[in-house]
C-alpha cells in the first residue's frame, strides 16, 4: 500500500462512528497479537472459575477496598 492509498484509509477510518472507530482499533490489535493459543485460553477459564468458587464460597482472601484505593492513590502522587 502506498502513502496516498494509506492516507486515504485513515480519512475514511476517521469518519467512522465512535463505535465503528473502536472496533476497527481493536481488530487491528488483535491482528498485530497473532493467533490465540487455546491452552492458554482454557487454563484462564479453569483459573477464573476457580477464583469464582473461592469467592462464592468465601474462602477467597480479599483485599479491603479502602486499602488497595489508598495505594493506588499513594502510588499516583509519588509519579
Amino acid at each position: 500500500m502506498n502513502t496516498a492509498e494509506l492516507e486515504n484509509l485513515r480519512t475514511a477510518a476517521l469518519e467512522l462512528t465512535e463505535v465503528e472507530r473502536a472496533q476497527l482499533a481493536s481488530d487491528l490489535v488483535a491482528s498485530l497479537d497473532g493467533p490465540a493459543d487455546a491452552d492458554v485460553a482454557a487454563a484462564w477459564d479453569v483459573e477464573i472459575c476457580r477464583r469464582i468458587n473461592e469467592i462464592s464460597n468465601g474462602t477467597a482472601s480479599l483485599p479491603d477496598v479502602d486499602e488497595v484505593l489508598a495505594g493506588a492513590r499513594a502510588k499516583i502522587q509519588r509519579t
